[in-house]
């Protein structure tokens, strides 16, 4: 069953063992440019496990929603403006997307959620900055992460897996913003950004290859393996 899985899906394995990795060796005497593809590799192989596991459009989009989060991971590192735009730009790619897969009908918990998800994430990102100069760029790039966030969690991929991944990658991002206010001293960001972020696009990135290679086995006698 291992080597099945492992022959299967090298390319997960190598996200797992690069995004675990890195949480232990980011603060190891390692040079620069070696650190940055080490972030950029956990990500990175998440999006060539979908080019690889979905032979079709679907694929690609997901390969280059997650490419486009691995670019942020590296570059946020030299400038946070440039991480910012590559992951700005991922957001958008994965509205789009999710768009293509809504979920016909809502329970009215589910469709009060995601009403007051995006106010409030926004609200409190705005919140969150010390300096009130960086407040207007912090709430409009969590319009970008909470929008994908209520996409995600609305679709019709798997709530608990898609959905919360998204949601783990949004409190990410909060926990990014107070760092830059009331958790400036706090080893909280520290301890959990990476964690939330990498393991909710894992998540992300396995939901939806999941769903997808479910449906395509629908029409064949193929087992589905993620």
């Amino acid at each position: 069953m291992k080597s099945a899985f492992i022959e299967s899906r090298p390319f997960l394995l190598l996200s797992l063992l690069f995004g675990i990795s890195y949480f232990f060796v980011r603060d190891c005497n390692i040079p620069g440019l070696y650190l940055m593809l080490w972030k950029g590799a956990g990500v990175g192989f998440l999006a060539v496990y979908a080019l690889v596991r979905l032979h079709r459009i679907d694929g690609k989009i997901v390969g280059a929603i997650m490419a486009l989060g691995a670019v942020g991971d590296m570059a946020i590192e030299y400038d946070q403006t440039m991480g910012a735009i590559a992951f700005l730009v991922g957001h958008i790619l994965a509205i789009l997307f999710y768009s293509r897969f809504r979920r016909h009908k809502l329970a009215f918990s589910q469709k009060l959620f995601v009403i007051l998800l995006v106010p409030l994430s926004v609200l409190i990102a705005w919140t969150l900055p010390s300096d009130r100069a960086d407040a207007l760029g912090v709430a409009i790039y969590c319009l970008s992460v909470a929008l994908m966030a209520a996409m995600a969690w609305t679709s019709r991929f798997t709530r608990y897996q898609v959905g919360a991944g998204a949601i783990l990658f949004l409190v990410s991002d909060m926990l990014i913003f107070a760092r830059m206010g009331p958790l400036e001293t706090s080893m909280i960001p520290e301890m959990l950004v990476w964690p939330l972020y990498y393991f909710g696009q894992f998540m992300i990135a396995t939901g939806i290859v999941r769903t997808l290679r479910h449906e395509m086995a629908s029409e064949s006698s193929d087992p589905v393996q993620a």
